[in-house]
């Protein structure tokens, strides 16, 4: 099996790490893990803004590079459901690039899903004796329904104790370009994520994507929380 792997770009700027863990995760897996280092974004910071044109000059490009694998995976929930669910939406007017993105929709998958459906490898190895929080990111959860694949892995990890927060389906408050429109919405929403997370003990409040992790893990640094963040493909190559 041939996985291509999409780096995210705030996993290119910012969280090097988590595409780091997420190949040497599939590795140790037995997957082929391969980068096509000619990627860049997945177009959508433009598709929200409104620059259609723009996103489709990026997609495009997107659809030509991961023709020669089975499978392609992202470590971000965000990325796959624009690939998987709004690639078809820009190419609505035209049937050869629409026909392409539909058959890159159909081989890529967000880590946790990957590891559950595809690979069917629920306990991956890891051990972290931690008590920790879910964050369901939105996209993955209401574009691409994966709820229970990030639960199921964490439960299989050794030592860890998996507690559930208050209204844990709710919107971290990032939103991409929200968190620069609404400063002050997004930050009320990420105080209570983390109020939310604080109230049931966890010492770790992991998801599945770095853009939620980056503005939870800045609120929780101004206000000198005792709470750390964590990427799910980070967690699961733990050995503690």
């Amino acid at each position: 099996m041939r996985v291509g792997l999409f780096i995210t770009c705030l996993g290119d700027q910012f969280f090097p790490q988590v595409g780091e863990c997420t190949a040497a995760l599939l590795r140790r897996l037995g997957v082929e893990v391969c980068f096509n280092a000619a990627q860049t974004c997945c177009g959508q910071p433009a598709f929200n803004t409104g620059y259609r044109l723009e996103a489709r000059a990026v997609v495009a490009r997107n659809l030509e590079l991961f023709e020669d694998v089975d499978y392609v995976v992202a470590p971000s929930g965000s990325c796959t459901s624009m690939v998987r669910v709004f690639y078809r939406e820009l190419f609505a007017d035209d049937a050869s690039r629409l026909a392409q993105a539909q058959k890159l929709s159909a081989k890529f998958f967000e880590l946790s899903e990957f590891l559950i459906k595809v690979l069917h490898a629920e306990d991956v190895g890891a051990s972290f004796p931690h008590r920790v929080t879910y964050h369901d990111a939105c996209h993955l959860l209401r574009e691409l329904g994966v709820e229970s694949e990030p639960r199921r892995l964490l439960r299989a990890v050794r030592g860890l104790e998996l507690v559930e927060m208050q209204d844990f389906k709710l919107c971290c408050g990032f939103g991409g370009t929200f968190s620069v429109k609404f400063p002050e919405v997004s930050v009320a929403m990420a105080a209570d994520k983390a109020r939310a997370a604080m109230d049931v003990g966890a010492e770790y409040l992991v998801a599945n994507d770095s853009g939620c992790l980056m503005h939870l893990a800045g609120y929780i640094h101004r206000h000198g929380l005792p709470l750390k963040t964590l990427h799910l493909a980070e967690l699961l190559t733990q050995h503690e």
